[in-house]
């Protein structure tokens, strides 16, 4: 098995697989394998999680990269990194291709993080937003209501008033997330992860979270004080 198949295999792919089976191939592991999914106090699984995401990382990287490309270690990586100033995970996007001014960027990007802009109180009712990073941002009091957020990166996102009535959050990532008084009325949470999440005083009116006998939401260390819940009843 040559270098590239075991890149692909690494994937769980076959070698050959199409740029986007990569891309999302990647994205599937690095939402399983994200080391905040994994209890702090077992060390081995914390190691085991870090050192996992750098093999995706890597065959990612080198299966975008192509015959004849610059290898991943001649331009920014696009995954999952270590954050040594904060030792958390940032997730930021790939450059885009044929940008002219990407060798300048490239400098920048090693030296400064992400623009994140501050969106409290935006209007994004409607909106595709399937499977964006908006790890971190600030949405507080935005209207997302009937969105589509699903398979979407959330993780620290700050959601507090937000309007997500009937929105669809299927898959999202919402760790450690900030719902606080979050309108999340008839809302679509299926197979989301609000692990570590606040939900403090939010409405779940409706909200979809499984079946009578079985529930589909990771709920680990959430907050519900005060939360309305799907049935109606006020959370203690």
């Amino acid at each position: 098995m040559n270098e590239l198949d075991q890149y692909y295999r690494e994937l769980g792919l076959e070698p050959g697989a199409s740029l986007e089976e990569v891309n999302q191939a990647y994205k599937d592991l690095a939402f399983i394998w994200h080391p905040d999914r994994i209890p702090k106090d077992n060390a081995r699984l914390v190691s085991k999680a870090q050192d996992k995401l750098k093999q995706i990382n890597e065959a990612r990287d080198r299966l975008r990269s192509g015959p004849g490309k610059p290898s991943a270690s001649d331009r920014p990586s696009s995954g999952y990194q270590t954050n040594k100033s904060s030792a958390g995970y940032t997730y930021s996007n790939p450059p885009h291709p044929g940008d002219r001014t990407h060798a300048h960027a490239q400098g920048q990007r090693r030296s400064h993080k992400p623009h994140n802009p501050d969106l409290t109180g935006a209007d994004l009712r409607g909106q595709n937003l399937r499977e964006k990073d908006l790890s971190g941002r600030n949405l507080s009091h935005a209207n997302l209501s009937q969105a589509d957020l699903s398979d979407g990166f959330l993780h620290k996102i700050n959601l507090s008033g937000a309007n997500l009535q009937g929105a669809n959050l299927f898959r999202a990532n919402l760790l450690q997330a900030n719902l606080t008084y979050a309108n999340l009325q008839n809302v679509n949470l299926i197979g989301a992860d609000l692990s570590g999440a606040d939900l403090t005083g939010a409405d779940l009116r409706g909200a979809k979270i499984g079946t009578k006998d079985r529930l589909f939401v990771k709920l680990i260390g959430t907050k519900l004080t005060g939360a309305i819940m799907p049935d109606g009843r006020i959370h203690e």
